[in-house]
């Protein structure tokens, strides 16, 4: 039997609300993520919930059986994992799960790997593990916000790049892509930092207002993390903050509201129910539960602008 497990158990407001109830799409991202786990295969679902259990529990239409509220939340994403695993009845075969880059998080999937047990790693792979990754390419996503950025922007100038840290491999691959393709291809614009600001609103809008006082004359910025509204607002509220090219990641009502009033240019988000559903076929196929074999090429990522929302 195959369990899915949603963790939303932690107490990030990073978007002024859980994130579980951010808005992708006419829904939230956990309504999305109830809707790609309903699946014949999956005899067995667990949504771990933490501070906000309430809200999110009065918001979104939950099973009773299938909340798990991880009243150790404070210890971190694995108290979640192990609210989780304690929760699953006995003859589980496989469980999907969305793990961050963390140290022991990368220790228990390594622990599920020896035993066997299949797994599935969407958006990041965790260094020294060999499950299979499902999500897009992120260096080639790097590489695009250079391009647009080099063809779309008419001011030369420099460009900075702002992510959670170097944790993240996807972050860097981003990064990377963005700064290889301007200094390959992209002879006006100067790539000068890249600012770490750890997926945080406040601390993104701190290094944010630094770089604008630091290079004045600033002519892009590339988002490779999160916290994108707290960016939007401080070059809503600069002079000149409609003049430089903002790419970043994941459309959302807000994002999609920055990129209508012009502080954002591009958005290009990466498909999470493309994710989600190839996810499933592949832990099906492990399990000898799905008849067709599974081709598992980069998802592909979606470019919005004003233009195409």
């Amino acid at each position: 039997m195959l369990a899915a497990v949603i963790l939303s158990g932690g107490a990030s407001r990073r978007m002024g609300l859980p994130k579980a109830l951010v808005s992708y799409q006419g829904a939230s991202f956990l309504e999305h993520l109830l809707s790609v786990t309903r699946h014949p295969a999956i005899g067995v679902r667990r949504v771990v919930l933490g501070p906000d259990a309430d809200e999110i529990s009065q918001q979104v239409a939950l099973a009773p059986e299938e909340v798990v509220v991880n009243k150790e939340w404070e210890r971190g994403q694995l108290s979640s994992i192990h609210a989780a695993l304690r929760s699953l009845p006995a003859g589980t075969a496989g469980m999907l799960l969305c793990p961050v880059d963390h140290p022991l998080v990368s220790a228990a999937l390594r622990k599920l790997e020896a035993e066997k047990i299949p797994t599935v790693q969407i958006v990041t792979q965790i260094s020294g593990t060999r499950s299979t990754y499902v999500g897009i390419d992120n260096y080639a996503a790097g590489r695009m916000a250079g391009l647009l950025m080099a063809k779309m922007q008419r001011r030369p100038g420099k460009v900075v790049a702002i992510c959670h840290s170097q944790i993240y491999r996807v972050h860097r691959d981003r990064v990377r892509g963005f700064f290889d393709y301007l200094i390959e291809q992209g002879p006006d614009f100067e790539p000068i930092a890249a600012l770490f600001g750890f997926d945080d609103g406040d601390r993104n809008a701190e290094q944010l207002h630094e770089a604008l006082k630091r290079w004045p004359d600033l002519a892009g910025l590339y988002n490779a993390g999160g916290a994108n509204t707290a960016l939007n607002e401080v070059l809503r509220r600069n002079a000149g903050g409609r003049e430089i090219f903002f790419v970043g990641h994941e459309l959302t009502e807000r994002s999609a509201r920055a990129l209508r009033e012009g502080t954002m240019d591009v958005v290009l988000d990466q498909a999470p129910e493309a994710q989600a559903r190839r996810a499933i076929d592949l832990v099906l196929a492990a399990l000898n539960l799905h008849d067709l074999p599974v081709d598992n090429p980069p998802i592909r990522f979606i470019t919005f602008t004003a233009e195409n929302l």
